[in-house]
């Protein structure tokens, strides 16, 4: 009897909670309607190949759906078009040597180009062996029929038949082997998956502790009447938030820090840009869940409740933040990409970690987060209103 007690108890708490029953059968449909979609679109990645100098026969071999090739002209070093154009990879013929140069901020692009070109120079090898055989088997009838008409000439005519002969037979030359050189921009032959991701792994972990953390702090302050008391007391809502921001602010700088330089010295992965910049986007995406975080727990009354925004406000941004490519989306998963916090701030730490930027390189994405930022602070100074009662 107690045990339905308790059950019959549960069950009546869940009908009152109506958010609590929507989320809860609601937020994994959504989830999954959303993971449909963005599977789906990611079907068709496509790498962008720059050439130089290749022949159209080589270059017919590597072109397939899965590659853009742009011939190139430029005397302008690999390094310099990769980065003017965002191009996957390089490709410049020098004798019989091609030298293949990958941006590999992507392993899947860099994947897609150097299977391509592997497979397209086997390709090429195949066509040689089949071209040269058709021409030794010509070669061979028509010395064949010389032979045959050496038997009836003079020993003079004979010699020069014979000299044409062997002038045939030099004409079998062997196919021209390619050797191939790979050079990477980013990263070098060793780079994982994980070292892709890693700049959106870090991004993502920030952002969800700071956001989980800061949130349910807050709820309990609210709850137990500490905020109330701060509320009664001369204290502006202003000097509240920020205090928060700051107090929370401190924790989310050590825990960036300890985050970077366990990758950096424990998983050792390689950082091309300023470790500074890093941890100063960190910072500001770690602001950014924390105002968020705050804000989301005054639509809260328990932490249980704080935890069931994760499935709607976290988890979606992690599916925009790079892991899928954002440009091989639908033009409307597109326009949400652009609202999430966490698409900028891991676009912007994949640009100074893979692709060596500064900080004026990824000023955009920097401002985009302050103004992301602000907006939350002023949404949370006007929501402390509904909690002063003096």
């Amino acid at each position: 009897m107690k045990i339905l007690s308790i059950t019959k108890r549960i069950i009546l708490e869940m009908r009152r909670d109506k958010r609590t029953l929507a989320l809860l059968f609601i937020a994994p449909l959504f989830i999954l309607t959303l993971m449909f979609f963005l599977f789906q679109s990611n079907s068709d990645t496509v790498a962008q190949l720059a050439v130089k100098n290749v022949p159209t026969s080589v270059t017919k071999v590597i072109d397939n759906k899965h590659v853009k090739i742009h011939k190139v002209t430029t005397s302008d070093s690999p390094k310099k078009v990769i980065l003017d154009h965002d191009y996957d990879g390089y490709i410049k013929k020098d004798g019989n040597k091609l030298t293949v140069t990958y941006q590999n901020a992507s392993q899947t692009q860099a994947g897609i180009i150097k299977k391509s070109v592997q497979m397209g120079l086997i390709k090429l090898q195949i066509n040689q062996l089949v071209a040269g055989t058709k021409k030794a088997k010509s070669a061979i009838k028509k010395t064949q029929t010389q032979l045959h008409q050496i038997a009836n000439q003079l020993p003079a005519a004979a010699r020069r038949n014979m000299t044409a002969a062997s002038d045939n037979q030099k004409q079998l030359s062997k196919p021209v082997k390619l050797s191939l050189s790979q050079k990477y921009l980013y990263g070098n032959s060793d780079s994982t998956f994980f070292s892709t991701m890693f700049p959106i792994f870090v991004g993502f972990v920030v952002f969800f502790f700071v956001f989980l953390i800061s949130g349910i702090s807050l709820l309990r302050e609210r709850t137990t009447g500490t905020l109330s008391r701060l509320l009664a007391s001369p204290i502006k809502r202003s000097e509240i938030i920020f205090g928060y921001l700051t107090g929370y602010g401190l924790f989310a700088i050590i825990q960036t820090m300890i985050v970077v330089l366990y990758c950096i010295y424990v998983l050792k992965v390689q950082i091309l840009g300023s470790i500074v910049t890093v941890l100063f986007i960190c910072f500001l995406l770690a602001l950014v869940a924390l105002s968020m975080g705050l804000f989301v727990s005054t639509f809260a009354a328990s932490e249980f409740q704080m935890m069931q925004f994760i499935p709607i406000l976290v988890i979606p941004q992690i599916f925009f933040s790079g892991i899928i490519p954002v440009s091989n989306m639908a033009g409307w998963l597109q326009v949400i990409a652009h609202f999430m916090p966490l698409y900028y701030g891991a676009n912007a730490l994949t640009d100074v970690i893979q692709k060596q930027a500064g900080l004026l390189q990824v000023a955009t994405p920097i401002i985009v987060l302050g103004v992301i930022l602000l907006f939350f602070v002023t949404l949370n100074i006007l929501g402390m209103r509904r909690y002063r009662k003096v």
